[in-house]
């Protein structure tokens, strides 16, 4: 009696699990029909029975096309069948996806962030004048802040105009400019007053606690 015990490790690989072993079965037994009349009838049944398993995806685009695809995923592309939509193949299964660039053109100054190429290039496409010279100077302001942000510590305006110059392929030069950059202090004291409004409200939040808790064991007592 033992010796017939059929164990999971020891019986065929299920390829979609959640729709268990039974309707694994069913479609081997459609693959074993002499007629395609009646791997076809064994298969709309198929389907019908898959279906009825997942009530709540009927409501979903395409999902008879999703059915017919798996079931010839589980049948391993060997079921002849017909079928209303395009049979998917082994092939396009198994294909894998062309690898993502890395969107940072210059991974060497990640922490200006990718908006700052896009900020350069928009500016780069301006004519001439003072809108284009006051973004120039917003562009390395706001370069400044992400470099103190990533710095801790202070950075002069020639290494900015220098980055900003690279950046920009040549096109912005800001070397020679009489203006400076906004203070380093200016740039990062919003950041400082934000924490420190958290690090109040945080405080007024635990004296509030505490102050309720004192209640509770006065009025336990």
């Amino acid at each position: 009696m033992i010796d017939e015990l059929e164990y999971n490790t020891e019986r065929e690989h299920l390829i979609i699990p959640e729709y268990g072993r039974h309707m694994q079965k069913m479609i081997n037994y459609a693959k074993t029909r002499d007629t395609k009349e009646e791997r076809n009838k064994v298969a709309k049944a198929i389907i019908s029975v898959m279906g009825n398993m997942q009530p709540h995806l009927r409501d979903v685009p395409d999902f008879q096309h999703k059915l017919w695809d798996q079931l010839f995923i589980m049948a391993n592309f060997e079921l002849d069948a017909d079928s209303p939509y395009d049979k998917p193949t082994k092939e396009l299964l198994e294909e894998h996806p062309e690898p993502l660039e890395y969107p940072q053109n210059f991974p060497k100054y990640r922490f200006y962030g990718n908006n700052i190429k896009t900020m350069i290039d928009v500016a780069n496409t301006w004519e001439d004048g003072d809108l284009k010279e006051a973004l120039k100077y917003t562009i390395a302001n706001h370069m400044k802040k992400c470099f103190l942000n990533w710095n801790k510590d202070t950075v002069e305006d020639d290494v900015i105009y220098g980055h900003l110059f690279e950046l920009s392929g040549g096109k912005i030069n800001l070397k020679n400019s009489d203006e400076d950059l906004s203070d380093s202090t200016s740039l990062l004291r919003t950041k400082t007053k934000f924490s420190s409004t958290n690090t109040s409200n945080s405080n007024k939040k635990g004296s509030h606690h505490k102050k309720g808790a004192t209640n509770y064991k006065r009025k336990r007592f």
